[in-house]
């Protein structure tokens, strides 16, 4: 019997990618965007969802149930991008991006949930990132909404093991998508202080995300975790560097690779 697969943010990007590749792979596919233009797209069903709108997650994954019955696969996906020097950010902007990102997965696998442990199996894999791992500058936000999102996932998986719900995160590098155009970008001020070295900054995130890998690779990893029999807790899908970059973290002295960031976004 094929899987079912709940994905939310299917409709662009990585999420479309994983989405498109798992229904290559035999699964039957529910994605999810805020206002979907049709209901079936290369083999995706389709559902409104709005993370910030808890009735609209609870109604998605009842029309899921509805059709068939179980849900063996949540993938949270959806997301948005923040940048700026944090003193500039608006408060509600910030409240925002925890509100997405963080608050808005924590919604819809708690209306996972009770399916899953009434069939006794299942499986969340939460997306979250590779600068999760770590503080960026002029990425504070959007750090912190990751790390809170995978410390909790940690947390979550123990809750649940004797339901035989299983958790993972998979957390993506810089891809090739249109994650910039979406993302809250604090305004550029030439009266700035931070003007400078946030205008660097951001030219380099851009750029990275521009010659970012090809988000199929995201479709492939997410496939194998879940043909896995014991996820592990996390995994990481990018560029070597990128992926190294977590692992320098754990060995090297803090100041040291506070050092090895500030040279890396020339700062």
């Amino acid at each position: 019997m094929s899987q079912v697969v709940l994905i939310t943010g299917a409709s662009s990007g990585i999420g479309k990618s994983i989405a498109e590749f798992l229904v290559t792979k035999g699964f039957i596919v529910y994605g999810t965007s805020r206002s979907p233009k049709n209901e079936l797209v290369n083999g995706v069903h389709f559902l409104a969802l709005d993370l910030t709108q808890g009735e609209t997650v609870k109604a998605a994954v009842a029309a899921v149930l509805a059709k068939e019955s179980r849900i063996d696969v949540l993938i949270n996906n959806a997301g948005k991008g923040i940048t700026g020097p944090l003193e500039e950010i608006p408060e509600e902007e910030l409240k925002s991006i925890f509100e997405t990102n963080y608050f808005g997965p924590l919604k819809v696998i708690k209306a996972v949930l009770p399916a899953m442990r009434e069939q006794r199996s299942g499986l969340i894999i939460n997306v979250t990132s590779i600068a999760g791992y770590m503080g960026l500058p002029y990425r504070s936000a959007y750090s912190a909404t990751k790390g809170a999102l995978g410390l909790t996932t940690e947390a979550l998986r123990m809750e649940l093991k004797e339901f035989n719900i299983k958790l993972t995160n998979v957390a993506p590098g810089d891809f090739a998508t249109n994650i910039a155009s979406g993302r809250y970008h604090a305004p550029l001020k030439e009266t700035s202080p931070y003007k400078e070295n946030y205008g660097k900054s951001l030219a380099l995130m851009d750029e990275h995300v521009d010659h970012g890998e090809d988000p199929q690779k995201m479709g492939e990893a997410v496939f194998a975790i879940i043909t896995e029999k014991e996820p592990k807790v996390h995994y990481k899908v990018g560029a070597f560097m990128q992926k190294i970059s977590v692992f320098l973290k754990g060995v090297l002295p803090s100041k040291i690779y506070e050092r090895l960031l500030l040279n890396h976004y020339k700062l």
